[in-house]
């Protein structure tokens, strides 16, 4: 069980969570902090105007609503906004949501009735999925549509996903013995108001690109490794006179890698002896994509970390509008819900893997061009020249998945568009950032799956299995259980999804 409320959540923590089945409990004090808040905003607003109590939303907001509404308020507000549309958010996205909602109604400043966080905890243990729309939020007054499925479900309405069947939410809490949720005070506008949605899908994005970074690396190293580069470029020595953190780590990483590798050449050995040949059948260099490989991977790893900071920050976070803080006897009207936090990161955590796959593609682009790499026939092919393909047809879908890729990388966080009668003047965009983030993640992987396909075909080309590094060594055994060495031509689709299934299914490194 992962404890929530007792102490900020960890990233690790929602990975347990969302990938390996773990269980979410309340903190009792947290719990007992939940219901104080509630209590406090009940006393608090008896005879103040405090938004969303006893007003209208947004521009509405001048508009006094009496005292036998206020409860109907809430739910007219849910009902409004749900007004999603395009698929439902995949399961994975949807759990990760609830995650950062519960988190953020934990801390004891929303006012909401404790029966809330103790619904979403069920939801999130039971595994029942709010059906919640891809498009509609605008990130700014929080993720407003998004949340508003959420909210529509925890009142026993709209639908959820459930033992993979979009049903009734009404059908499955009558099969599951569960109670919707009544509204108290003000639960409609605490579940709409924040950033949750964004907040979720980020976390998934950052979890899938600490895995692709780390696949990214251990494929530099293989190509690197197979191609008989110098060393030196990976060095200590070299890559600690540039002073980035990130350039530093990647280099580490491939040495170790590669480490007892009998296939990595020492420049010493080769180079630095007198020669006698003007002009050097061997490349002094190896090209970029395989020599400046800590120094294109620094940055990604720099801003994966960057990403993940920032996104777990905004988990532990109260993300909505007012606050209330019943221990100073304040309610706090603000933008909490404002989400550029995460857009931003969301933009530049995508620009990142989009590089990651740009480099992917160059280095597969390397080992399928015999005229550059001088070392293994035309599409890595072990077939008939002329007569059988290699790897010549998955080319054309890294390359094609790389474009879509660099086109999707125009940025989010600038593309605010006032709307709300210009009460949403300014908007962050998060949601759609994360959304357009996880899919260059899907496409990168992708991209790696190709590469690490051609590799694998290299290796067996070259026969070089017993001098690879122990660690890449692994990665080729366990690889070709699932893709065997293959001469003859035949359908690859199937084998690209194996290995993306492969790579997909490794923990990442936190």
């Amino acid at each position: 069980m992962i404890i929530l409320g007792s102490k900020p959540l960890t990233l690790e923590e929602v990975y347990k969570i969302l990938y390996e089945g773990a269980g979410v409990e309340l903190d009792a004090a947290a719990l007992q902090n939940v219901e104080d808040s509630h209590h406090f905003l009940r006393q608090f607003s008896g005879k103040k105007l405090i938004y969303g109590i006893n007003t209208g939303f947004g521009p509405m907001a001048q508009y006094k609503v009496n005292d036998e509404d206020t409860l109907q308020l809430q739910y007219n507000l849910i009902r409004s906004h749900s007004s999603g549309a395009s698929k439902c958010l995949s399961p994975i996205h949807t759990k990760s949501l609830m995650i950062a909602r519960l988190s953020t109604l934990m801390q004891g400043y929303s006012g909401v009735h404790p029966s809330i966080v103790l619904l979403l905890r069920d939801l999130i243990n039971q595994n029942v999925y709010p059906c919640i729309f891809e498009h509609g939020g605008v990130g700014a007054s929080g993720d407003l549509v998004q949340l508003a499925h959420l909210a529509l479900v925890l009142i026993g309405e709209g639908e959820v996903l459930y033992n993979d069947q979009l049903q009734p939410t009404a059908t499955v809490f009558a099969q599951l013995d569960i109670t919707p949720l009544k509204i108290h005070l003000r639960e409609g506008l605490a579940v709409l108001n924040g950033t949750s949605a964004m907040t979720g899908i980020g976390l998934v994005n950052v979890l899938e690109a600490k895995r692709l970074l780390h696949w990214g690396t251990v494929m530099s190293a293989m190509i690197n490794e197979v191609v008989e580069a110098f060393d030196d470029h990976l060095s200590a020595e070299l890559n600690a006179v540039k002073k980035h953190v990130g350039q530093n780590e990647i280099a580490r990483q491939m040495r170790e890698l590669l480490a007892g590798s009998k296939m990595i050449r020492h420049r010493p050995d080769h180079l630095y002896k007198e020669l006698e040949e003007d002009v050097f059948e061997d490349k002094v260099q190896e090209y970029y994509s395989l020599r400046c490989v800590p120094q294109v991977l620094g940055p990604v790893y720099d801003t994966l970390e960057q990403a993940a900071r920032l996104v777990v920050e905004e988990l532990n976070s109260v993300s909505d509008n007012p606050v209330v803080d019943h221990h100073r006897g304040n309610v706090f009207h603000g933008g909490n819900f404002h989400g550029d936090y995460v857009s931003l990161e969301m933009d530049k955590l995508k620009i990142a893997i989009t590089k990651l796959s740009m480099l992917s593609e160059r280095q597969l682009n390397y080992l399928l061009n015999d005229k550059l790499n001088q070392k293994f026939p035309p599409f890595v092919n072990l077939g008939k020249l002329g007569f059988n393909f290699g790897m010549q047809g998955v080319q054309f879908t890294a390359v094609s998945t790389v474009a879509e890729n660099q086109t999707l990388s125009f940025p989010m966080y600038v593309h605010s568009i006032p709307n709300n009668n210009d009460n949403q003047d300014i908007v962050s965009m998060g949601t759609n950032a994360a959304l357009i983030a996880n899919k260059v993640m899907e496409n990168a992987y992708e991209v790696l799956s190709i590469q690490m396909m051609t590799l694998l075909q290299a290796i067996d080309y070259l026969q070089c299995q017993d001098k690879l590094a122990a660690f890449t060594h692994g990665v080729y055994s366990a690889i070709r259980k699932i893709f065997p060495v293959f001469v003859e031509d035949a359908p690859r689709y199937k084998d690209v999804q194996r290995v993306k299934d492969y790579l997909r299914g490794q923990t990442p490194k936190f």
